[in-house]
C-alpha cells in the first residue's frame, strides 16, 4: 500500500484544489470524538431512513435537527480531575514498561 507523506498529500491537494488548505488534523482527540458522536446521531436520527424529495428538504431537516440539538444540548461535566490525573500518572510510572515483541 502507497503512504505518503503529509508534505505530498498538501501538494497533491493543492495542486487539485488551489484555493483549498488541507490541515492534517489529530486521529485520537476529545473533539474528535465529540463531533463523531454528533454525526452518529445526525446520522440515525436525521439521515435514515434516506427518503428526501430534495436537497432543499434534506437541508431544511439538517437545520431544523440543529437547532433542536443546540437547544436541548447542556454542557459536560467533567468528572476526571487533575488529581485524578496525577494519580494515574504515578500509576503508570510505578508499572515497568514490557518491551514488545
Amino acid at each position: 500500500m502507497f503512504r505518503s507523506s503529509r508534505a505530498e498529500s498538501a501538494d497533491h491537494f493543492r495542486s487539485k484544489w488551489p484555493n483549498a488548505i488541507l490541515v492534517h488534523t489529530p486521529i485520537h482527540a476529545s473533539w474528535l470524538n465529540q463531533i463523531e458522536i454528533y454525526f452518529s446521531i445526525v446520522q440515525r436520527k436525521v439521515l435514515t431512513p434516506n427518503d428526501f424529495c430534495s436537497l432543499a428538504e434534506l437541508q431544511q431537516r439538517l437545520l431544523a435537527f440543529q437547532t433542536h440539538y443546540e437547544r436541548s444540548a447542556s454542557p459536560f461535566q467533567w468528572t476526571f480531575t487533575r488529581k485524578n490525573l496525577q494519580a494515574l500518572l504515578a500509576k503508570i510510572d510505578r508499572k515497568p514498561l514490557e518491551l514488545a515483541a
